[in-house]
């Protein structure tokens, strides 16, 4: 048994390579070997603890008070993992992931035990050289937090640990013998061909970031570490490759900075998917781009992933809603003003084209734009240049203009509505967003995509949805779309306390199968049934609420944006 330690003392100085501590002890619970990486964080030399039983040093300050060893041999063979907080000696406060294994002899009597601390500040370079077929370390491989997977010299998967199954989507059934390029690509892929250079000449190798295809046929960002695996005679036999799921990165810059990316843009619809692959070109250009959707399916996220994806990314992305400000505020708001331009107007103030130059301007709602501002506009998108409210000088910009809409502006058109010279000029790239009723298929890969981004922000235990509540959310038509699934789990993850959403946790009308009353884009009537025509109705719940339009978009169950509209079809004000 004493060699059967000593053979797992040796794995300290492998896992050096990794940043990793490695602890190994007697049945006793004497400390026999402490590699680097433990020494640094536990902050205590090798010299100071072998010999010593753990308990007397590391009991409270790396063990919680209780010993995980003896728990893990009561419970059987299997390996204990946990997250702690630890201080060491040097007052220096590191998060680790701690995994105790129980190392077992040939009669099955415990031998002792191994004990990995993985920092999560640091885990670098590679593993030089691991035995291919050892059990045990595959054990150890299988609780780490980063994805592993092993392959033969043909490139076969011969192991494939657990947090390699969350990043990829793939079980070990699905891989297991079969060409890693199910995990990681076509040979001409960037992991792939590293890997194959890796495996042929034994140098290790690593890509700081790129991407992966999971099995839903979601793309993800991650990073790559390649080796090669030898025997004991030093012959390589294989490859190892580890796996760092980046999407919690990307997740926090969008919901934090609102830098978001191509990696926000989440379905495997084919009407979706044809708008991923057009991305990148229409990104590229400075073409003028419009975006038309219903509410709530995407339109300004993917305004902002083509601006963060273009050569204008470090420059501003100002967004304007067209439906949300008055017409006598409207043009001094894009525009700008000079001083005396009306009363008030005490100095000069910049439009939003002027802080756009150089950047992006989004017009979100370019339907609702007056008649009066689209001449304007006209100008803008063909000579660059117009004249600030009260100014006889031309300002010049150089924008890029995307608009959006959830109305047909074709329509708008022959209703004269619409100029029809500037909605050619506008429609020179046109993106067409399905509602999510028309990509059911999705509604899973969202709502795990969603629930991990407003997790990045929010203290939550909650990780999944139960099958109760999943059918009850697959079988919805989402009036709302994506920005109502959005609070649907935003609401769940509120009311959730436990790991798992169940269906109470749900909104009450959601779990009652009732409709949020949400009227279609194209509804001229809120509520016929009550007798009263539509400009009635506002007009009464606005001297209800003492004209506040947020109180009175609420009871009338619209959002702000449509009130807005509805103002201005009907002329209504104080």
């Amino acid at each position: 048994m004493d060699d059967l330690l000593i053979r797992y003392s040796q794995l300290g100085d492998i896992f050096d390579f990794f940043s990793m501590g490695v602890m190994v002890l007697s049945p006793e619970r004497k400390i026999i070997s402490l590699n680097q990486s433990a020494e640094v964080i536990t902050g205590y030399e090798a010299s100071d603890l072998v010999g010593r039983n753990c308990s007397d040093s590391l009991m409270d300050s790396l063990c919680g008070g209780t010993c995980s060893y003896l728990q893990a041999v009561a419970a059987g063979r299997k390996s204990g993992t946990m997250d702690i907080e630890v201080t060491g000696r040097d007052h220096e406060t590191r998060n680790i992931t701690r995994i105790v294994s129980p190392v077992y002899g040939p009669d099955d009597a415990p031998a002792g035990c191994i004990e990995i601390f993985q920092d999560h500040s640091a885990l670098k370079d590679l593993l030089e050289r691991v035995r291919h077929d050892d059990r045990r370390l595959k054990l150890i491989l299988d609780n780490l937090d980063i994805g592993v997977l092993t392959v033969d010299r043909g490139g076969h998967i011969a192991f494939f640990n657990q947090t390699a199954e969350n990043i990829t989507g793939f079980s070990r059934g699905d891989v297991l013998g079969k060409s890693c390029r199910t995990v990681l690509g076509d040979p001409s892929s960037p992991g792939m061909l590293l890997f194959d250079e890796t495996i042929a000449d034994g140098q290790a190798r690593s890509s700081s970031e790129s991407e992966l295809r999971t099995r839903n046929g979601q793309i993800i960002p991650v990073r790559a570490n390649f080796m090669a695996l030898k025997n004991e005679d030093g012959r390589i036999v294989g490859g190892l490759a580890t796996l760092t799921d980046l999407s919690l990165k990307y997740q926090f810059n969008s919901e934090i900075k609102g830098r978001y990316t191509f990696y926000d843009m989440v379905g495997k619809d084919p009407a979706i998917q044809k708008i991923f692959e057009i991305i990148p070109v229409v990104a590229a250009s400075n073409a003028t781009i419009l975006i038309e959707g219903p509410t709530g399916t995407g339109k300004d996220v993917l305004a902002k992933v083509i601006h963060n994806a273009s050569s204008r990314a470090k420059n501003p992305l100002v967004k304007v809603n067209c439906a949300a400000l008055p017409d006598n505020l409207l043009e001094s708001e894009m525009f700008g003003y000079v001083k005396g331009a009306f009363t008030g107007a005490d100095h000069d103030k910049p439009g939003r084209f002027q802080d756009a130059d150089r950047g992006t301007i989004f017009l979100d709602e370019i339907g609702d734009l007056p008649l009066s501002l689209q001449a304007k506009l006209l100008r803008v998108l063909e000579d660059r240049e117009f004249y600030p409210l009260g100014s006889r000088k031309t300002v010049k910009v150089d924008v890029r203009i995307i608009s959006a809409t959830n109305q047909h502006l074709g329509q708008l058109v022959q209703q004269r509505r619409f100029r029809e010279d500037l909605f050619y000029r506008l429609n020179v790239m046109r993106l067409e967003l399905p509602p999510l009723k028309e990509r059911r298929g999705d509604i899973p890969l969202l709502i795990s995509h969603i629930l991990k981004r407003l997790s990045v922000t929010r203290d939550t235990r909650a990780e999944n949805f139960s099958n109760e509540a999943m059918d009850v959310l697959l079988n919805y038509d989402f009036p709302g779309n994506v920005r109502e699934l959005e609070n649907i789990i935003e609401h769940a993850l509120i009311v959730c306390q436990g790991e798992i959403i169940e269906r109470h946790h749900l909104p009450l009308a959601l779990q009652k199968g009732i409709a949020p009353l949400m009227p279609a884009e194209n509804t001229e009537l809120i509520g016929e049934t009550v007798g009263s025509s539509e400009k009635d109705q506002i007009v009464d719940m606005l001297q209800k609420y003492s004209w506040n339009k947020g109180k009175t978009a609420a009871a009338l169950n619209i959002n702000r944006t449509t009130l807005w509209r509805k103002l201005k079809k009907y002329n209504i004000s104080p």
